[in-house]
């Protein structure tokens, strides 16, 4: 694989996994880490962008969805449990978007509840980034 291909991959691993679609993106970056092609910092910043651009993708697609249900009631428990965070914590419980099951409905929820989008892009940006790092530095 090139080495631009490589990091592209990885954006692109990173992107698919913070939204609503299944994807790997920590064992993308732990082969790519063993491969030692590029230097940690640079696979850590392609897959935290991808990672933290997908996560604000998700947001934005509830920012959209409560625009024309603004108020439908959230029904499955992953949802409910993310508005119960967001309502306690505000966007700061976006920190933990990165957590399996429960950090993409936390962004979409999020963005449904339209919460300060700034802020929310600082934390899912934090969250994301601060977990990718963990990664890189355990590997």
């Amino acid at each position: 694989m090139s080495e631009d291909l490589s990091l592209s991959a990885l954006f692109i691993s990173g992107f698919v996994s913070a939204t609503l679609l299944p994807g790997g993106s920590e064992v993308l970056l732990a082969w790519q880490l063993s491969q030692d092609v590029h230097d940690p910092w640079s696979l850590w910043a392609a897959v935290s962008a991808g990672n933290a651009l997908g996560g604000i993708v998700t947001f934005l697609m509830g920012w959209g969805i409560a625009h024309y249900y603004p108020l439908r009631a959230l029904s499955s428990p992953r949802q409910q449990q993310a508005q119960r965070w967001l309502t306690q914590y505000g966007p700061v419980a976006l920190l933990m978007s990165w957590v399996p099951l429960i950090g993409d409905p936390l962004c979409l929820v999020a963005g449904w509840l339209k919460t300060n989008f700034w802020l929310s892009v600082l934390m899912i940006t934090l969250g994301k980034a601060i977990r990718y790092l963990i990664i890189v530095g355990v590997i």
